[in-house]
């Protein structure tokens, strides 16, 4: 083999290892631009990153509405049985119904952030069903204060659930979560047509009826100074 062609073959194998190590270079950068992308917003370990204070606090909402809608599905029933008027208490039983699918749209909300759905004990709805089992325990049964005092009860679940459904759907809005925000909304709806429901019924039979289970003892009071103003006129007449 001559001295020329020793060059030749060496000058071709360094141009064969120069245009490799470029073609390397080349595959490693498109490598590790693929790699940032499939694990954008992970750590290290592969995992999702740490998830923002508002996020937290939103995740920390849906898990307590979630116990809270739970809790209710025993509560309606207790309520509903102890009604006194047919009408509250298929209030209540239309209620349960719009309750189970609220538990189910939650769940939906949890699916679409990627989250299990979990419940987080709700110190607010444990307070607000003790307080309505203790007015059944109270109040007289087949009465119809009875019926006004567990709408009340009702109510305060209400107002409860809308703030917290309100809050949510703005909180949804706000990490743009719209589709999360529809499916709260239509939550919110609902609980706000049952407390205006709630309240019709209060307002146009049971309260009306309500106030005649008994004389008021401010009633009396008055009734008592009245006679004894009677009383004192008569005397000074026949003085």
């Amino acid at each position: 083999m001559t001295t020329y062609t020793l060059h030749y073959l060496f000058i071709n194998l360094k141009f064969f290892i120069m245009k490799q190590n470029e073609k390397n270079k080349n595959q490693n950068a498109q490598n590790r631009i693929s790699s940032k992308s499939a694990t954008s917003g992970r750590g290290s370990n592969g995992q999702k990153g740490q998830e923002s204070l508002l996020e937290k606090f939103f995740t920390d909402q849906l898990k307590d509405i979630y116990y809270a809608e739970q809790k209710l599905l025993k509560a309606i029933p207790k309520m509903a049985q102890a009604c006194t008027t047919e009408e509250l208490e298929d209030a209540f039983n239309d209620h349960l119904k719009q309750t189970e699918r609220h538990v189910k749209r939650l769940e939906k909300v949890f699916q679409i952030i990627g989250k299990k759905p979990e419940a987080e004990k709700c110190e607010a709805i444990e307070g607000i069903v003790k307080e309505a089992e203790t007015i059944i325990n109270e109040t007289k049964q087949e009465s119809m204060t009875r019926d006004a005092a567990l709408i009340i009860a009702a109510q305060k679940v209400e107002h409860y659930e809308i703030a917290t459904y309100g809050g949510l759907v703005q909180l949804a809005l706000t990490m743009e979560l719209h589709r999360a925000a529809d499916i709260l909304d239509k939550t919110l709806m609902e609980e706000e047509d049952t407390d205006r429901l709630l309240t019709e019924i209060a307002e146009n039979y049971i309260n009306i009826h309500a106030e005649e289970e008994g004389d008021r003892t401010w009633q009396k009071e008055e009734q008592g100074q009245d006679e004894s103003e009677t009383s004192n006129t008569m005397a000074s007449y026949s003085m």
